[in-house]
């Protein structure tokens, strides 16, 4: 579903309080056990997402509920610090509300974060990965419904939604900075169940180097409103490696907090580049 009314509604809200902002504003989406990764913003103002009308709160308690403007680096941003799941009995309008708002607002770049699991027997728990692609797994798109033709087209191109000019950004800053960097392609899930052994074996054959509950539908969205993307994960566990015990959430978040250092860092180095 494609809601304008309500994205412009929220959009004046969020401008009224924290802005207005400059043309070269950047927006942020900080995903599960990540909200560390703010420590880098040189933060001017907070809004909490109760106060936008039309912009759900997240349920799970791993994501706070605020908008924050403030720097890094010189560069405006404008982050939300949470996000919403289908899983939670949202709908593709609800997830994708927060990555439409930054673009009415004028972020012509976002960066989705989230937490992983690697499907890629090369990748291992606390590594960061840079998207190259994704893998809408959800049976749902954001876009379903009459079109609203000054975001973008009814059958928009996704062929470069993470373009190549971004992700060589981010591989220059990560290789300053002594970081390692995967690469691959991103599966959105609807979740909450975490994945059969036999789903991990037939992603793995589609392609998939990880996946997770978030980001396709807000990429999905954005790049429609012509948004140019930026997406890095944090694996927090291999569902490649035997061995390993049972998964939960309690030790996805855990893995992700261990990590939002390394990716602040990275953003960090990124953002006044983009």
């Amino acid at each position: 579903m494609q809601n304008p009314t309500e994205v412009k509604r929220a959009a004046a809200v969020v401008c009224s309080e924290l802005g207005p902002f400059p043309a070269d504003v950047a927006g942020l989406v900080v995903g599960t056990g990540l909200a560390a990764v703010a420590g880098m913003i040189r933060v001017s103002a907070s809004l909490p997402f109760a106060a936008v009308p039309g912009l759900p709160s997240p349920g799970v308690l791993s994501h706070e509920a605020r908008i924050v403007r403030g720097e890094v680096g010189g560069r405006t941003v404008l982050a939300c610090l949470g996000r919403v799941h289908l899983y939670e009995g949202r709908s593709p309008a609800q997830v994708a509300m927060q990555a439409r708002v930054l673009a009415e607002l004028g972020a012509g770049v976002v960066v989705l974060t989230n937490a992983a699991g690697a499907l890629n027997p090369a990748y291992r728990a606390g590594e960061l990965m840079l998207i190259a692609d994704q893998i809408n797994f959800t049976g749902q798109s954001p876009l379903s419904g009459p079109n609203h033709d000054p975001w973008g087209p009814r059958f928009p191109d996704c062929g470069a939604l993470y373009p190549e000019a971004l992700r060589r950004v981010a591989r220059e800053a990560a290789a300053n900075l002594g970081l390692a960097l995967a690469e691959g392609v991103y599966l959105g899930l609807t979740g909450p169940s975490l994945e059969t052994p036999a789903e991990v074996r037939a992603f793995q054959a589609l392609g998939a180097d990880a996946l997770g509950m978030s980001t396709v539908i807000e990429a999905l969205a954005a790049g429609h409103m012509g948004v140019k993307l930026l997406g890095v994960s944090c694996l927090t566990n291999s569902l490649a490696q035997a061995g390993e015990g049972p998964a939960t959430l309690e030790a996805v978040i855990a893995q992700a907090q261990k990590s939002a250092g390394a990716l602040a860092k990275l953003l960090e180095a990124v953002i006044p580049k983009l």
